[in-house]
Formats: structure tokens, sequence, C-alpha cells
């Protein structure tokens, strides 16, 4: 991993989506730790298998990915029928929406995408969209970095936290949300320790956030996900900090599976709550948590750990991805517009207005 450059930000190593030579670079997020490897995708399809399979995960990410999915997919097009390429790319924008149902940032991505496609590029397309691609990069970290600020905020000096998932640089554009808050509470002496859940059956949080805050300098302990009520019950942690798939307009929080139990076992323990997201994953067309798509994913997931079986033959598995908690469990809501404390839809209304 490349030392950052002196103005750099601290903290801020991590790069999970890049474009470079033509290409779009990711970090095979499926291998981690183990491995640190990059796939190179040069076509729309194999970046959209790329989203479904978990190569790329996190709702910001997902959205930077999409974008850049969309120039190589107009470069291809333009290449083959240069009169006919706005109508022939279509059905590969389709797919690149379908790739994973419950992030509203992937959508959100392709539909600003074709919105310029439908709006009418004269000649060669790719230049025009690569510029849109990297604008939505670009304002994701910043967006972060403010998220960060605004969020270590909240926090008192020398403070545990407790994280769920992954949601730092490897989840967004770089820096990360909640994660993001982390590096910049860290940073400003206010997160003095991290507690990182292992985030089943994936473990984004043992395999990905715990690999980020080792390669940052950031204290860190891994817990099994069952250990975190006990974790609050000992005072170790003063506030859980989440990020989010999908934000209804009440302030119900779509994320990882596991988020609602321990914004339960938090509210009974007197321990504060935030959701860092940005308002890319705001869905003011959706009224409340109920109305949000689960995904439901494979069984096998849940029955093998590290591609051997773990449960008896003929046992069957529940896997959401993503669970809801709702705005009445949740303290605040930190945005690059601003924070939102104890969230309504009035409140979320009045943020998406500024």
């Amino acid at each position: 991993m490349s030392t950052p450059a002196p103005n750099e930000i601290a903290y801020d190593k991590i790069r999970a989506v890049e474009w470079e030579n033509g290409r779009l670079k990711l970090i095979d997020q499926r291998i981690l730790p183990d491995k640190f490897e990059h796939l190179y995708l040069d076509h729309l399809p194999e970046s959209a298998k790329a989203i479904t399979d978990m190569v790329v995960r996190g709702a910001p990410a997902i959205g930077v990915t999409a974008a850049y999915a969309v120039v190589l997919a107009a470069r291809d097009w333009y290449k083959e029928n240069p009169t006919r390429w706005q109508k022939a790319i279509q059905p590969d924008l389709e797919l690149l929406a379908k790739a994973r149902p419950t992030a509203v940032n992937l959508r959100w991505a392709v539909e600003h995408m074709r919105g310029l496609i439908n709006a009418g590029i004269p000649g060669n397309p790719v230049m025009r969209l690569l510029s849109e691609a990297q604008r939505i990069h670009a304002e994701d970290i910043a967006a972060n970095r403010r998220m960060g600020e605004l969020g270590a905020a909240l926090i008192e000096k020398d403070s545990g936290v407790l994280t769920h998932c992954n949601t730092g640089a490897l989840a967004t554009g770089g820096y990360g949300t909640a994660l993001g808050v982390v590096r910049a509470g860290y940073a400003a002496k206010r997160i003095k320790h991290v507690f990182a859940d292992e985030t089943r059956p994936w473990l984004q949080g043992a395999r990905l956030t715990a690999w980020e805050l080792v390669q940052e300098g950031i204290p860190a302990t891994l817990i099994a996900d069952s250990a975190a009520t006990w974790l609050m019950k000992q005072g170790k942690v003063a506030w859980v900090i989440v990020g989010a798939d999908r934000i209804a307009a009440n302030g119900d929080v779509a994320n990882k599976i596991g988020t609602y139990m321990t914004a339960v076992a938090a509210r009974y323990h007197k321990v504060k709550f935030m959701v860092v997201a940005p308002t890319s994953t705001v869905d003011m067309n959706t009224l409340d948590g109920s109305k949000i798509p689960i995904e439901t994913r494979a069984e096998a997931e849940v029955l093998h750990f590290g591609g051997i079986r773990t449960a008896p033959e003929g046992a069957q598995a529940w896997n959401p991805a993503f669970d809801i908690t709702p705005a009445d469990l949740i303290d605040a809501i930190v945005t690059e517009k601003g924070v939102v404390t104890n969230p309504t839809r009035d409140k979320m209304l009045a943020l998406m207005k500024k």
C-alpha cells in the first residue's frame, strides 16, 4: 500500500474503485485480507457481475462502479454502431441497474448516466461520460470527508465506538462513511478505540473493516456480532456508527443484516446510534422501511464457511442481506448536507431541500 502524499488527509490510503488507463480497476474484496489483488474490467456485463458477486460492495462504491461501467458500455456500443449506440446501450443499463436490488446508489448512478445519454451527446460519448463518472467519484470522496467531520464532532473525547459491516474506503469512492467518521474522530482524538463486529455471513467487519483499520494504524478489536450487546453492558462504547444502503423518507434505514439488533441493544444500554450516508442514499420516494426491497442471498453463504459446509445436509437457511432499523432507534443521521437528530419525515424533507 503506497504512503499518502503530505497534502493528503490522514488515514486515507485506500481506493476500492479507480479508473486506470481506460479500464475499471477494482480491489477484489472477496479475497481480502488473505490476498490484495485488483480486477481490471473492460465491459459493462462483467462489471455488473462484479457488483452481484461482491467483488465491490457498499452502496456508494457500487454507485461509483456503475457510473464507470456505463462509460465502458458506451465505448463498446459507440464503436459497434456510432449512430444507434444510445438505443443499443439501454439493455446493458437495465442489466446493471438490477445487479443488486437494495442499494439505491446503484440505480441512482445508472439513471443519472442514462439521463445524460438520452439528452444527447454529440460524437463520441466516452470523454463526456467519463468526466461525469469522475465527478461522481470525486464528489463522493469530498462528501465522505465532510461527513467524517460532522460525525466526529458529535463524539466526546476518548470514546470507544462500535462498527457493523464495512463502511470505509472499500465501501465508497474513498475515505468512507461511518468509517470516515472513525478516521476523522481518531485523528481528532475523539475516538480512542474501535470495536468491529465480524458481520456474518460475509465477514465484512472481520475481513474488510479490520483490514482497513490495521492499514491506517487505528486501534481496533474484532468481536463476534453476538458479543456486541455484552460489550455495551461493559460500558466500552459510547456510539454505534453504521452506514446505510437506503434511507427512507421517514428516516428508516436499510443496512447490513444485524444492524437492527445492534440498534435495539444500543437503545436499551443508552448507547448512541449514528447512521452515516450521503444524500444519494436517501430515497424520498420510499415512504418508510417497509417499502424497501430486501435482498435474499444464497443459502450456501450461511450453510458454508470458507467453502466448507458447516451445517448438516438437509438443513435450510434464511439469508437476508439487509434489515431495517426504524427511525426511532436512530440518534443521528449524518450526511454531507448536515446532521439530522432523532429523524422524522419532516426533518428528512428539510435536509433534502438544502
